[in-house]
């Protein structure tokens, strides 16, 4: 009970609940938190955390998990990763994104390949979409475990919110070593790609929206290629919906990857005009390009979780400004597995202390670290 209770982690609120239950799994320490949403009209923890803890529970294999009545506080133990096949109905109130997040932390680390099918919302406003985690995840996590076979990720059927009735499958390699990073230059931007889907509304505004993408990226390059994805009956889900992901490729490998969708059916702010969303979807971009960075702002967090996880050799990884998201994983890195990062300072215009370059984001970062030399005990035991 001592070592036990030595070895597990207390917390308290709500926030970067997924978090830390992805790092208590990974490192095997136990984890309480307490007042989730305690002063809240309707407190304790939401139907899609819920799920999320649900779908931990498909993923381990002894975990011990309790949730007090109220939902207010919770304990987990966690057990190991068997891997396998798994079936997830997500959610409505969050993406798919959210769910593939945490699959992306700990599906290398299995004991056998995951084979997960989810169902639920594909593309929204909140979470990464399906499209953007396989345009801007995937690539990251290729550099580590040194290769993307048996990495899929499949779109079966779209579902756009609010309704969803999307699924999609995701398929992932196991790896007992992950390889150490060194990626602090990320070149210059030789193309752009992306997708641009619609469910449930005319065909013609995804053609709209790449024409609205491109009036404003031709002015900038030339090598642009936008896939148009109108699916329709069975496959559109049970929402009407239409959105745009867009990645720009590097010289040297790096992916940075903007995106947008079109406002729920019967919001407040009203519809979305298609050629509003390709043309603010492009400044995304651009917005993205200017932050710059090896990694783009919505894979910051997996690159410094791999590169803590990477054997005991130096990691060294360029980002743009971090997201209020990376900072806080960077601190539970901390917390779990002691490792602490190294984090300097590379400026656009070769000034040490320009304010105004700090305040537009124009600072680069270089994160260092030695990784914990994390191996999947899972994949040596028979």
């Amino acid at each position: 009970l001592t070592s036990m209770a030595s070895n597990m982690r207390s917390f308290e609120g709500s926030n970067f609940f997924r978090q830390r239950l992805i790092l208590a799994t990974l490192s095997g320490k136990a984890v309480k938190i307490k007042k989730i949403r305690s002063k809240d009209d309707d407190p304790g923890i939401r139907d899609f955390e819920a799920s999320f803890i649900r779908l931990l529970d498909k993923l381990t294999n002894g975990s011990r998990i309790e949730v007090n009545e109220t939902g207010t506080s919770m304990f987990y133990q966690p057990g190991l990763l068997p891997g396998g096949s798994i079936e997830h109905d997500c959610s409505l109130q969050r993406a798919i994104g959210y769910y593939l997040e945490a699959l992306v932390c700990l599906a290398p680390f299995s004991k056998t390949p995951i084979h997960a099918v989810l169902r639920g919302i594909t593309n929204d406003q909140i979470d990464p979409s399906v499209d953007q985690i396989k345009l801007s995840t995937f690539p990251i996590l290729k550099k580590f475990l040194g290769t993307d076979e048996g990495l899929e990720l499949k779109i079966i059927k779209r579902g756009a919110a609010p309704e969803g009735g999307g699924e999609v499958i995701f398929k992932c390699p196991t790896r007992q070593k992950l390889r150490p990073v060194q990626f602090t230059d990320p070149g210059k931007v030789k193309r752009i790609r992306g997708v641009a889907w619609a469910t449930r509304v005319s065909p013609a505004v995804t053609n709209r929206m790449v024409d609205s993408v491109r009036s404003v990226l031709n002015q900038c390059l030339a090598d642009i290629y936008i896939y148009t994805d109108h699916q329709k009956g069975s496959q559109s889900g049970k929402s009407p919906g239409f959105g745009l992901t867009l990645v720009a490729e590097t010289t040297n490998g790096a992916f940075l990857t903007a995106e947008l969708a079109s406002n729920v059916k019967g919001s407040e702010a009203g519809p979305t005009v298609p050629e509003d969303l390709g043309k603010d979807a492009a400044k995304h971009l651009l917005k993205e390009i200017h932050r710059g960075g090896c990694v783009d702002s919505s894979s910051q967090s997996l690159a410094v979780l791999l590169m803590c996880l990477g054997q005991q050799d130096v990691s060294k990884i360029l980002t743009g400004p971090l997201t209020p998201y990376t900072i806080q994983f960077l601190r539970h890195i901390k917390d779990f597995f002691g490792v602490t990062f190294k984090i300097e300072t590379k400026s656009n215009k070769g000034t040490d202390d320009n304010e105004e370059d700090l305040n537009t984001g124009g600072d680069k970062l270089v994160l260092t670290c030695v990784g914990v030399g994390y191996t999947n005990l899972s994949k040596v035991i028979l």
